[in-house]
């Protein structure tokens, strides 16, 4: 049985923020997954049952999911929290929690899904570990915080957008070799995924916000100008109710008894819609 894992991320080092609630919770789901496996390891593999493989996701249709909480060592799982916890839990903070774990998912779920396109002629290869969609976090970070300082292996310097794009670079050149169990396919994919969903989707969300706000700017301010229309009209009838009461009827002009009469029709229709 081929194992696929996926780490490789390098050490950075800044001050992140407090465990936030999303972080939290995946944190102790995969610690916990991780425990379970190792200790249930002579009676069962949960990476067969819960890894993503093209020999058995189908009818284990739970594996594109699963797969993300199974990792294959010690140095795997505590490599891909560390930088989940230090990256994402700003993001977090930034987007909230629905937003981010809609975010981790689709990258995590879809990076999955473009390795098991790759991989359907090698069906005893497993995918375990969430680092496709540590990945998607990683670009999202870059695109968030480009200019911000990271030191790898807590020592060089480097500004965030140029980690992500080496980070993007090796993966691409990585994911041509099929030799190796590192899924550089995975981690490129979460890259990418993550890049037309924050470049694109977010971008249309936005737009989308921004019609649908300045189509009720438009109609309130229609509505708006109606009803200053109406009072100012109701104001003229008023004047000229006063003057019917002082002269009659009969001495209102032309003007003044069209006036009335398009407003009596005016205000019976508003009744009627009403």
């Amino acid at each position: 049985m081929r194992y696929q894992f996926q780490s490789e991320h390098g050490n950075v080092s800044f001050k992140p923020k407090i465990f936030t609630e999303a972080i939290k919770v995946l944190i102790w789901i995969n610690i916990g997954l991780f425990i379970l496996k190792e200790l249930s390891a002579s009676q069962v593999d949960l990476a067969l049952l819960f890894g993503l493989s093209p020999n058995t996701v189908w009818p284990m249709i739970w594996q594109p999911v699963t797969y993300l909480f199974i990792h294959g060592g010690i140095f795997h799982i505590l490599i891909n929290m560390f930088v989940l916890w230090m990256f994402g839990s700003e993001i977090e903070s930034i987007w909230g929690r629905a937003e981010f774990l809609r975010y981790y998912f689709l990258t995590g779920i879809g990076s999955g899904l473009v390795w098991l396109l790759f991989n359907f002629s090698q069906p005893t290869s497993v995918l375990i570990g969430a680092s496709g969609a540590i990945y998607g976090i990683l670009l999202a970070y870059g695109m968030m915080f480009p200019n911000r300082t990271v030191y790898l292996y807590f020592l060089i310097p480097i500004k965030v957008k140029w980690f992500v794009i080496v980070l993007g670079v090796i993966a691409f050149i990585s994911s041509f070799n099929s030799y190796s169990n590192i899924s550089h396919l995975t981690h490129l994919s979460g890259m990418v995924i993550g890049f037309v969903y924050l470049r694109y989707y977010r971008r249309w969300k936005d737009m989308k916000f921004t019609i649908h706000k300045q189509f009720e700017e438009f109609r309130i301010s229609r509505k708006t100008r109606k009803n200053q229309q109406k009072m100012k009209m109701q104001q003229k009838v008023d004047q000229l109710l006063d003057k019917i009461n002082e002269v009659g009827y009969e001495n209102l002009t032309e003007e003044e008894k069209d006036l009335l009469y398009k407003a009596s029709q005016d205000f019976s229709r508003g009744k009627e819609k009403d």
